[in-house]
């Protein structure tokens, strides 16, 4: 289990399991005027985006999207009339812009004001694998004044939901896994178990998504946001990327800076960091967020980090009661305890859950947060986010740590964090093990000579894109076009967290306010 960028849905159900603070909350009550099913003409393609997807065929070029009203997602519920759904048809393979093609699900709600309209803010919202047909309606909220004059577009990546999903076991697998194996092995027969189970996840995705595990990369995906850019008749890309987001917008602005319109970057993936750094970065990320929480607490970050690595030890030798009937194990504490960390005001579901787990001896709250994570409904069902964030990050990096190179880690992983240093150090060796497709590269690349400028947004408390990655997001983008922005503060994403930066965010993508490059939001 790699951290992501799924917890902004996480946290909002773990919260409202736990708090009832209804965090956004999953509805969208607008009251708007039905949208008018109308297909925007494709604009030509800009100039300058020979290192992208040259030469696709007008049967692509030229589609007009056929909005509809939007079914209910896998386990959830059909958003308000207000919205309208939509595929769009890409090549699987960009090599061979002629050949076979897979469908993009987009969804859509026109902007309030038609007269004053900009155009289409495409969004990602993370994970790699995270479903934006289905998150952007509950996000909406928290971005109604951009949807004062723009159209929120929100899509399913290749390889995710309903745009060929991939799948790469069954939900009674996949709940054996979280119960069985330990992502912290201390034997040999758990390192061998920890990673079997890995190469079978691998081979699983193989078996039932083959076909499509070579194409479901992040510049593939880059390359369908282009495509999603002319057909919805945009001149420029206007984007929005939160999280893995704002590598797949780095990406984007690489291989299009011709095309980049008003992008901000929220949350930043460090585009320097192989798969190794990548972990490390997240050590001491979250590392550094347990300790604002205890300090916050009025706690010794010191002692409050060794009180949960010692209670973390317990339960490894033995699981801590539910009143479901499940134990919960280390790796589903680890879990539970790297949920609530990624927003502040689900610190106290931590405290509540730790509390509970020091105290009475049973782990009910931090199997409910884990299960938010980890997307298990309370029948037992699983999302598939899981499945195809290994998927898209595995065809992305062509790193392949061994168990041994993971073991030679965890000294400086352990010093980094005794509560996630080992877990992470591990997962360097499990994540892609005996992986059936190549990845890309080691690093992807971001560098967007020629390209507007683009905001990018880090926060010094953020756990899982720890603050010193944004700052390299905007040097690796370039002079010019990379311009940071800093929020002081904790959690995973400043918009709708900060006043200062979504005033500064609006301003930007409503009027064109370009900020001052450095910026501090306090």
């Amino acid at each position: 289990m790699r951290v992501n960028g799924r917890m902004r849905r996480a946290v909002a159900l773990a919260g409202a399991a736990l708090l009832a603070t209804g965090v956004l909350a999953g509805c969208d009550l607008s009251t708007e005027p039905e949208p008018t099913d109308r297909a925007a003409g494709p604009a030509p393609s800009a100039t300058g985006t020979s290192k992208g997807s040259p030469g696709l065929p007008a049967a692509l070029t030229s589609q007009r999207p056929d909005w509809k009203r939007c079914d209910a997602p896998e386990g959830g519920t059909a958003p308000s009339s207000a919205w309208r759904c939509a595929t769009v048809d890409v090549p699987l393979d960009y090599a061979k812009p002629a050949g076979g093609t897979i469908g993009i699900a987009l969804i859509r709600k026109e902007a309030r004001d038609r007269g004053r309209r900009l155009g289409s803010m495409l969004f990602n919202f993370g994970g790699p694998g995270g479903s934006g047909v289905d998150f952007l309606p509950r996000a909406a909220p928290s971005y109604e004044k951009l949807n004062s004059r723009y159209d929120l577009v929100g899509f399913d990546p290749r390889g995710v939901a309903a745009s060929s999903g991939v799948r790469c076991r069954t939900d009674k697998d996949q709940e054996t896994t979280h119960h069985t194996v330990d992502l912290t092995p201390d034997t040999a027969a758990e390192e061998a178990a920890f990673v079997n189970d890995a190469a079978a996840f691998g081979a699983g995705c193989g078996r039932r998504s083959g076909a499509l595990l070579p194409h479901v990369g992040t510049s593939n995906a880059a390359r369908d946001m282009d495509l999603i850019r002319q057909v919805l008749g945009d001149a420029k890309l206007s984007y929005f990327g939160i999280s893995y987001g704002t590598e797949l917008g780095g990406t984007y602005a690489h291989l299009f800076p011709g095309n980049v319109g008003r992008t901000v970057l929220d949350a930043v993936v460090d585009p320097t960091a192989d798969s190794v750094g990548h972990a490390r970065n997240q050590t001491t990320g979250f590392q550094r967020a347990l300790e604002n929480y205890l300090k916050d607490r009025g706690q010794d970050p010191g002692a409050g980090t060794q009180r949960i690595a010692r209670l973390l030890q317990r339960i490894d030798g033995s699981p801590l009661p539910t009143d479901s009937g499940r134990e919960l194990n280390e790796s589903l504490a680890i879990t539970g305890i790297v949920t609530p960390l990624y927003s502040e005001s689900s610190w106290p579901a931590l405290t509540a859950a730790l509390d509970e787990a020091e105290g009475s001896g049973t782990g009910n709250r931090l199997l409910q947060l884990a299960d938010a994570y980890n997307g298990r409904d309370a029948e037992g069902r699983y999302d598939t986010q899981s499945h195809s964030q290994r998927a898209i990050s595995c065809a992305d990096t062509s790193s392949r740590p061994t168990l041994d190179e993971a073991r030679a880690l965890l000294p400086e992983f352990r010093k980094l964090s005794p509560v996630f240093g080992p877990f992470l150090a591990w997962d360097t060796a499990g994540w892609c093990a005996q992986w059936p497709v190549d990845g890309e590269h080691d690093t992807p690349e971001a560098s967007a000579p020629g390209a507007g400028p683009i905001l990018v947004i880090g926060t010094t408390g953020d756990p899982a894109t720890p603050y010193e990655g944004a700052q390299k997001m905007a040097d690796e983008l370039g002079k010019g076009v990379g311009v940071m922005i800093t929020n002081k503060g904790e959690g995973h994403g400043a918009y709708g967290e900060s006043a200062c930066v979504t005033s500064t965010v609006d301003d930007y993508f409503l009027d064109g306010e370009i900020p001052a490059d450095g910026k501090t939001c306090s």
